[in-house]
């Protein structure tokens, strides 16, 4: 049965160009096979019905004979001007920074608007950075301020990134007549593709200085030692990441990449965590864990007395609050958890056995 592309676009056949112009934009917003709800199969259907009614010839043909023959799409078909696209990456990614022109219809407006993005020329950004840095782990524990010096691309100290000489005026750029960007247009099967881009000899300022600084050479970024300053916070565990925004490489007219340094944490031979706790071990005697006793522990904030009740057991856990990692700025700590490990000894003497077969024959 032959489609019926006015009734697909949901117009009468006395419809104007702009009435089918419109009628394809609301449905194009509606079925984008990204957009939640989305329909590819209707998508589909309305770009073909537009296809053939937005353009003159074709619509006469429809009007008359029901079909197309002018290379357009026949009636039926169910394919046209997106035929084998894969709908599947029309994720909006590069609509909102290039205009494509299919027949008076703006696919790229469209669709800049969908995703809230219009046509806008991309800022370049400079390479991010990755380091990897060693720290105790009373340092992940307690947090740290770490120095480092890396030699990257920065802004020049001279001209401070502007590259030009200090005191000096500037000019028209001449290679794009002070507009700051280009317009490319080529061809595609969507049809005509217009793509922005900076112009990268006055880097999209259109002005260009009338002598460069020496320092730089214009460039207004350079290579250099920078001293930079991690702060690690309290709680880190090993492997984690921090983020140092704009602390990656410089770029001329465009943003600074990201430092991202990755946290090693060497292992302690007492303590280990166990989210905001900290657990150790303590290995007492059996006559402690019989009557009782104190302890001498050594902690990260140094050494406290540990007391062991009469009659612990092997495994229990002595908690001291508030000596384990740090939760926030007003000073609350977690706990710090001691696991009681009994010491039986490898031999008794002969005394020690008469004393044990005693307490055998009192029940204990």
């Amino acid at each position: 049965m032959a489609k019926d592309y006015y009734e697909i676009l949901g117009i009468n056949k006395n419809a104007s160009k702009d009435d089918i112009k419109k009628a394809f934009r609301n449905l194009a917003h509606q079925y984008h096979p990204d957009k939640k709800g989305g329909n590819e199969k209707k998508f589909k259907e309305a770009n073909e019905a537009y296809s053939v009614l937005s353009d003159d010839k074709k619509r006469a043909e429809y009007d008359s004979y029901g079909r197309v023959f002018s290379g357009g799409p026949s009636t039926g078909s169910g394919q046209a001007g997106f035929d084998g696209f894969d709908f599947s990456n029309f994720s909006g990614e590069g609509f909102g920074n290039a205009n494509f022109d299919f027949g008076d219809i703006n696919i790229g407006e469209i669709f800049g608007d969908f995703f809230g993005r219009g046509a806008n020329v991309r800022r370049e950004r400079g390479h991010d950075i990755s380091i990897d840095l060693e720290i105790s782990f009373a340092e992940s524990v307690f947090g740290v301020e770490r120095k480092i010096f890396l030699t990257k691309a920065g802004v020049c100290d001279v001209c401070k990134g502007i590259g030009a000489k200090p005191g000096v005026g500037e000019k028209t750029c001449s290679a794009c007549n002070g507009k700051g960007k280009f317009h490319e247009t080529k061809r595609s099967f969507l049809g005509s593709f217009t793509s922005v881009r900076t112009c990268s000899t006055c880097r999209g300022t259109g002005k260009v200085p009338e002598e460069k600084c020496s320092q730089c050479r214009g460039l207004g970024v350079l290579r250099k030692e920078s001293e930079i300053v991690v702060n690690i916070p309290s709680g880190i565990s090993d492997g984690e990441v921090i983020r140092l925004t704009g602390a990656g490489e410089a770029i001329a007219g465009g943003a600074p990449g990201d430092l991202y340094a990755k946290i090693y944490v060497k292992k302690h031979s007492l303590f280990h965590k166990e989210g905001n706790n900290l657990v150790t071990d303590l290995k007492i005697r059996l006559s402690t864990a019989l009557l009782g006793g104190e302890y001498n522990l050594k902690t990260l904030d140094g050494d406290i007395v540990v007391k062991v009740p009469a009659g612990v057991s092997f495994g229990e856990i002595l908690r001291v609050r508030g000596k384990g990692v740090p939760m926030d700025r007003g000073g609350k700590r977690g706990d710090l958890m001691i696991r009681v490990k009994i010491e039986l000894p490898a031999h008794l003497s002969k005394d020690a056995a008469e004393l044990v077969e005693k307490l055998k024959e009192k029940g204990i």
